[in-house]
């Protein structure tokens, strides 16, 4: 069974648009990311997903249950971990654990003191108290102390220093293991290629690619770097260009055999070429669905 199913999931917001038409398939156990810059459409998906909004067409099923009919079922099963948090006004970091864990009808007591140990936070603190960072570590337990099979992650690491960031990643990778589902959005590339196995890029509320990560790696761009003058105006292919001094560098898809031309033009004091990372073959998807 699959843990996520859209089919033609559309969500407007009157004459704004949200996502349109998309169609996503997570399979249990999987380590899936959700790419896109803000705005992208991820938050809405998310959303939707939860029954938080309701959709405008399409459908969707979590765990084969629908996002609309069954929406109550299908919360019991899932840990959310919203972008930004935000907790009632007055209450201390154990009683906001403890108030979720009622939620979910579940005695989550060994659990969150585990989690809580891991990521240093403080049970004691009044959650007005806390900085932006540790409002994420709460709502980080409060989405994980149950346990649950599902796990929707919203820009996971906003406002955690890079210690913590790890030792979350240590903590998902850990649940993914155990069989637990995650499902990642995040606009933070490197994040994406260290941890997930699969992933689909959203541009403008529609999904652009989808495939592995590391299928979503192989293009037939390359990363060139150039010390010395050439003169590339007029290359169809060069995309991203950037120069220092005597040097260029650029994403290249057009046909190497004019490139080499180009380069053999002008005069060349050293030439790398070497695969793009994640983030620039997300540039290269981002324009070339522009195009």
């Amino acid at each position: 069974m699959e843990a996520i199913k859209t089919t033609g999931l559309t969500k407007n917001y009157g004459k704004a648009r949200g996502i349109t038409e998309l169609n996503l398939s997570v399979g249990q156990g999987e380590f899936f990311g959700f790419i896109g810059p803000n705005g992208a459409g991820k938050s809405t998906t998310i959303r939707t997903l939860l029954g938080l909004i309701s959709p405008t067409a399409g459908s969707a099923q979590i765990f084969g249950k629908d996002i609309v009919k069954e929406k109550q079922a299908i919360l019991q099963s899932v840990g959310y971990l919203p972008s930004e948090a935000v907790f009632h006004s007055g209450m201390k970091v154990k009683d906001i654990l403890r108030f979720s864990a009622r939620l979910r009808k579940k005695d989550c007591t060994a659990e969150a003191q585990k989690l809580c140990e891991r990521l240093q936070l403080d049970t004691n603190r009044l959650a007005d108290e806390l900085s932006f960072g540790n409002r994420k570590k709460v709502a980080i337990v409060c989405a994980l102390q149950s346990r649950p099979e599902l796990l929707i992650l919203d820009e996971p690491t906003g406002g955690l220093d890079p210690l913590m960031q790890r030792e979350f990643f240590d903590i998902i990778r850990e649940r993914c293991n155990e069989g637990a589902t995650v499902f990642m959005s995040s606009h933070v590339l490197s994040e994406i290629q260290r941890n997930c196995t699969r992933a689909a890029i959203i541009r403008e509320g529609r999904i652009i690619a989808c495939d592995r990560v590391d299928a979503l790696s192989k293009t037939n761009a390359k990363r060139i770097t150039v010390r010395g003058h050439v003169q590339l105006d007029g290359l169809d292919g060069v995309r991203g260009r950037q120069d220092a001094g005597d040097t260029a560098s650029f994403l290249y898809s057009g046909d190497m055999n004019s490139l080499i031309q180009a380069l053999s033009a002008g005069n060349i004091a050293d030439l790398t070429v070497s695969e793009p990372d994640l983030e620039e073959i997300f540039l290269h998807y981002y324009e070339k669905a522009g195009d």
